[in-house]
């Protein structure tokens, strides 16, 4: 019998206290062994929960039980997920996480800690919610060199772009929506402005190139500038607006990222993603493209993750997962002018092609604009073009 304990009663952990109970059964025949729910942690008080006695506001509670082999941490935040987990994986115990600022922020420290101790750190809940693409990405496509990660990670602004082109509803009254129905915080600034997408991408192109990246040197855009009018401009040229992670794996060893709105055909795979769902598309070199799709977040799709990780650490508690990354010396981050790529460009200047050369023309859908997609170029050529022809309204990739 594997005894376990969870570290947060918010939505996530009370979604893992549910499963552990509603699937017992199964949870033993997947991990050859019972899981017994010995310990949750919270600061608040639970006196009507039916089994009240397992709650603790002492962490030392857990760090200190020989008995406890595995624990859940769905606190959220970095302190003190971070020191918690620490002293966790120091005394012997495997960590599985949701938390995905914690494993892009101290993941390399974390994972060391637990090869060390000859324990298990795992984070699938961290990226896509109840997507499973940290294991298939670390085993299933352990045969692959990935080439291309492109994803949509962040369900809050999938659903406001996706109002924004179905219902024609302006960004701020989608934000609004999104709050009220409980799918962005009351200050949406992670989500909006691109932070929650780039930590994920940031885990996943470490746990790609088996080496860290710092998300602090990923390129990030959120999608507060996107107005109904860019929706509707790409509509006419029969693309949607997502927001994108993406990171590229150059042949010099280093890894383009960036997190942006970008235009894509309706064919691409990404596009048909909408409401609150993310998407992965992974290009290997033997496999070419897989699409990973589900629901990105919600108490028991993400719970599921969380226990499949703590079923998985169960049965590797004698020799543990080889998953993660290392951090290391060299700087894998590639300039933000190693990649080109395509803009769809909005003005109200004139002689754009005596600036941006030749440009494919798109028919203005507001008097007094020039609407128009330039030739590939870095983000510094953009930019410098951007400024000599002056008063854009909006600039955006292009998904090619």
């Amino acid at each position: 019998m594997a005894k376990v304990a969870i570290m947060g009663y918010g939505t996530v952990g009370s979604g893992v206290y549910d499963i552990i109970k509603m699937n017992s059964a199964k949870l033993s025949e997947s991990a050859g062994e019972a899981l017994e729910l010995k310990y949750i942690l919270d600061i608040r008080d639970f006196d009507d929960h039916p089994e009240k006695h397992l709650f603790t506001k002492d962490v030392n509670d857990i760090i200190n039980d020989d008995e406890i082999s595995v624990v859940a941490e769905v606190m959220g935040g970095l302190h003190p997920a971070y020191e918690f987990t620490k002293q966790l994986l120091m005394s012997g115990k495997s960590v599985v996480t949701s938390n995905k600022e914690l494993v892009a922020t101290y993941g390399s420290e974390l994972l060391a800690i637990a090869e060390e101790k000859n324990v298990n750190y795992m984070f699938e809940a961290s990226v896509g919610g109840g997507i499973p693409v940290i294991r298939p990405l670390n085993r299933c496509l352990g045969a692959n060199n990935v080439k291309r990660i492109a994803g949509i990670l962040n369900g809050t602004t999938n659903y406001i772009l996706y109002q924004m082109i179905k219902n024609k509803k302006s960004f701020e009254t989608a934000l609004a929506d999104a709050q009220a129905n409980g799918y962005a915080e009351r200050n949406p600034a992670a989500d909006v402005e691109g932070h929650d997408a780039c930590r994920k991408i940031a885990i996943l192109s470490s746990l790609a190139s088996g080496k860290e990246l710092d998300y602090n040197k990923i390129s990030t855009e959120g999608i507060t500038n996107i107005s109904l009018e860019d929706v509707n401009y790409a509509d006419s040229l029969d693309s949607v607006i997502k927001l994108i992670g993406y990171a590229e794996f150059l042949d010099n060893g280093k890894i383009y990222a960036h997190v942006a709105p970008m235009m894509l055909q309706k064919s691409n795979m990404l596009a048909g993603i909408n409401d609150v769902f993310n998407g992965v598309l992974i290009t290997g070199d033997c496999v070419g493209d897989v699409m990973f799709y589900g629901p990105g977040a919600g108490k028991l799709p993400t719970a599921s993750a969380v226990v499949a990780d703590m079923i998985d650490s169960a049965i590797h508690r004698s020799r543990r997962a080889i998953i993660g990354w290392k951090k290391t010396d060299e700087d894998i981050a590639a300039s933000t002018d190693d990649k080109k790529f395509r803009y769809f460009v909005r003005t109200t200047s004139g002689g754009v092609s005596d600036i941006f050369g030749n440009v494919t023309a798109v028919e203005s859908l507001v008097e007094g604009e020039n609407a128009f997609i330039t030739e590939a170029l870095t983000a510094s050529e953009m930019a410098q073009k951007s400024q000599k022809l002056g008063n854009i309204i909006s600039s955006i990739r292009v998904f090619d």
